[in-house]
């Protein structure tokens, strides 16, 4: 019975400087070590130390979750933590991402995983998360992506789903292009695996101008809701669940938007006050 071999440092660090479209030259003139040391320690000539490990993937921008899979395979203990996100250590972390969520408010913004499981959101999701087929979309772990391009999800509610369908597949292929998951690999393989719905003809240019950014325009009851949004991460994360944890803040793309965002969280708001 054979067995795939473990994964040493050295071939790890090729595959990601490969990754990132890196030669060995470049890698070592950005690492400041000679080419041939750098092409020792992919062939496995030569044991990189701990702080070797960690200035190659520093500058290959090596995601905290590789950085310690690299460590492990060069011998050493991983350099980063990988606590729950509800670990007292990270209170204060998630002190600032609930801030932020409330302090979005009247407009919808989610915390999300790695792989997009909602950890956390704001009142004013609430109606996005109404009118799913599948209630089992709505049990936790809620997958943002997933409940949004599911047939029995929002699909039907967005009224430009080919267009926001595109934009969530591509984003989804560049971010597993950056962190190599192979959860990510595989929700990706069945997102694409969702009708695709039909395409509108071309139409002419709409007299406000061409749009900057991908809107998601999403039905709520009578109205249209257009919407924009924003990925907000930590800056300096040491530990890995934290640098993996992402704020999305969605903002109403026309003045319209706005009105419908905030009279329905002054909904939400009536119905959560004590009579």
């Amino acid at each position: 019975m054979s067995t795939n071999p473990s994964p040493t440092a050295g071939g790890l660090i090729r595959e990601w400087r490969t990754r990132r479209r890196m030669s060995q030259l470049d890698l070592a003139l950005e690492a400041e070590i000679s080419q041939r040391h750098l092409s020792f320690v992919e062939s496995g000539r030569a044991t990189p130390s701990r702080d070797m490990v960690l200035h190659l993937a520093e500058r290959l921008d090596v995601p905290l979750r590789a950085r310690n899979r690299i460590l492990l395979a060069a011998g050493y203990a991983p350099g980063f933590a990988e606590r729950s996100l509800d670990d007292p250590s990270l209170g204060q972390a998630m002190a600032a991402v609930e801030q932020v969520l409330k302090g979005h408010e009247p407009f919808p913004a989610i915390a999300v995983d790695r792989h997009w499981n909602l950890v956390k959101a704001n009142r004013a999701i609430a109606p996005f998360l109404q009118g799913a087929a599948d209630p089992a979309l709505l049990e936790p772990p809620v997958n943002v992506l997933r409940l949004s391009l599911h047939p029995d999800g929002l699909a039907p509610r967005i009224v430009n789903l080919a267009e926001w369908r595109d934009h969530l597949l591509e984003r989804l292929r560049r971010l597993n292009e950056t962190v190599a998951d192979a959860g990510l690999a595989t929700l990706e393989d069945e997102l694409r695996g969702y009708p695709a719905p039909a395409r509108d003809r071309p139409k002419t240019r709409q007299p406000e101008g061409p749009l900057v950014v991908v809107p998601l325009k999403l039905k709520i009851g009578e109205e249209v809701l257009s919407l924009i949004s924003t990925i907000t991460v930590f800056g300096t994360p040491l530990d890995v669940s934290l640098s993996e944890l992402a704020i999305e803040s969605f903002f109403p793309a026309d003045a319209r938007s706005g009105e419908i965002l905030r009279a329905l969280a002054a909904d939400e708001s009536a119905k959560s006050t004590p009579s």
